[in-house]
């Protein structure tokens, strides 16, 4: 773990993001920098978390910096411990995720970026907020944020992984949430819609309703702090899970069959 800044042995606020160096989890720690509060990124880009810390640092804040794969579960678990020994975390937020849809002409995604997406969608996440849910019960206090999907609402085609392991994610955040709730700990489901971030950039063609990464920020900040189950936005993807509670199945995905996705590669 790397220091972007000389920092105090014990700050009053301790914030972890994970997904730090871009999109919604960079956009979270510039909401959360501030005098008083250190920041904890974690990414798998070296030197976009430099940037981003630096950034942090400016606006007065502390930070640090760790580049890992969250494939590897075990070692991210053991890196979590290390930085909550140190420094108590106040606020733990689950952002970091990957987003595949099936290649053109194939009949499904690839094995193994099935088995990638699923570790670091939902078998990381899962293991690093129950860690940090045991912990912060036994101190009494604490807020966990899982980031996830509109997608783990609608049975994707083409998306099979993503969505099936943002569900997994969304129905295992609610859980938490009604475990810890009797033990002062806050654990909120993010489920957004798009959001302009590298991610959703790739896509090609419209991206309906896109959210700004810094409104984003501010409404996952809001609902953090109000302790809140669930934030879903923006508001018209609300309505479009409603109409799929209700619509046969069959129909939706005939209707879902049909649509045309394609995205960039990944840079």
């Amino acid at each position: 773990m790397s220091d972007a800044s000389v920092s105090p042995s014990s700050a009053p606020f301790h914030v972890l993001i994970t997904g730090g160096s871009s999109g919604i989890g960079a956009a979270l720690a510039l909401q959360y920098a501030r005098p008083g509060t250190h920041l904890t990124l974690w990414g798998r880009n070296p030197e976009r978390l430099t940037e981003v810390a630096a950034q942090v640092v400016r606006k007065g804040a502390t930070a640090d910096t760790l580049s890992l794969d969250l494939c590897q579960t075990d070692d991210a678990l053991a890196e979590l411990r290390k930085t909550d020994d140190a420094r108590q975390i106040d606020i733990l937020i689950l952002g970091a995720g990957l987003g595949d849809i099936r290649p053109e002409g194939a009949l499904t995604e690839k094995a193994e970026e099935v088995r990638n997406i699923s570790l670091v969608n939902f078998t990381t996440p899962a293991t690093l907020a129950t860690e940090m849910a045991s912990r912060m019960a036994a101190r009494k206090g604490g807020r966990i944020a899982l980031v996830g999907s509109v997608a783990a609402f609608h049975d994707l085609p083409i998306a099979t992984a993503y969505s099936g392991s943002k569900a997994g994610l969304a129905r295992f955040s609610t859980a938490l949430h009604a475990a810890m709730t009797p033990h002062h700990v806050s654990v909120t489901l993010i489920s957004p819609g798009y959001v302009d971030t590298p991610m959703s950039q790739r896509l090609e063609g419209a991206r309906p309703f896109l959210v700004s990464s810094r409104r984003a920020a501010q409404m996952i900040a809001r609902a953090i702090g109000q302790g809140r189950a669930h934030l879903l936005f923006p508001w018209p993807f609300a309505i479009a899970r409603f109409v799929e509670m209700i619509v046969p199945r069959a129909i939706v995905h005939r209707l879902l069959r049909t649509a045309e996705v394609r995205q960039r590669p990944a840079r």
